[in-house]
């Protein structure tokens, strides 16, 4: 068996990992329902590890209406309270409240921008920020860029947005490239 080179914070011996990281992590995301799905994510992985939330990703799917940014909008406080009993997805009140107050942030900021895709993108000047890492001690945990973005979601309303979780999130829709050099997805060494 051939080994493939990945990132190192990549387990060999955990298919979801692997997959996720092959088929997802820094890939550029244009999608809005996407990208909210994995703002959300990203955010109830605060405090967890992400295996955990990959794990509940299907749970968390039907919980909020596949990620669709007009229904997760108009979810009453009986279906957020009714979440707080679904063991499909993480137990935590005021993650499972960020759904909406986000998802009606993201429609004002759809209003205001065309999409969500076009506000997001913007923001990291229109093309993903590559990075060329040798090892994972290099990785920031958030940036003056992920500072910029996070005060103005919360500007705008979001939670669970801090710059922390941004960048991670920048990571994860591919606003910024941050395979490390040597790995099969580093652009380039494919």
């Amino acid at each position: 068996m051939i080994k493939v080179n990945r990132c190192a914070w990549v387990p060999e011996n955990n298919p979801l990992y692997q997959k996720y990281h092959d088929e997802e992590w820094g890939v550029p995301v244009h999608d809005d329902r996407k990208l909210f799905e994995m703002l959300i994510l990203e955010g109830a992985q605060a405090g967890l590890s992400w295996e955990t939330v990959l794990k509940k990703r299907e749970g968390y799917r039907a919980a909020f209406h596949n990620f669709d940014i007009g229904k997760c909008a108009k979810m009453t406080d009986a279906e957020l309270e009714k979440l707080m009993h679904n063991s499909g997805i993480i137990r935590n009140r005021l993650k499972i409240f960020s759904v909406r107050k986000n998802a009606i942030a993201i429609l004002d900021i759809q209003k205001e921008f065309g999409s969500f895709s076009d506000y997001i993108w913007k923001l990291v000047g229109g093309k993903p920020i590559i990075n060329n890492f040798t090892k994972m001690s290099a990785f920031p945990t958030k940036t003056d860029i992920s500072d910029r973005i996070s005060k103005n979601l919360k500007k705008r309303g979001m939670s669970f947005v801090g710059s922390t979780i941004i960048y991670a999130y920048m990571q994860a829709v591919g606003l910024v490239n941050d395979h490390i050099v040597g790995c099969f997805r580093k652009e380039g060494n494919k």
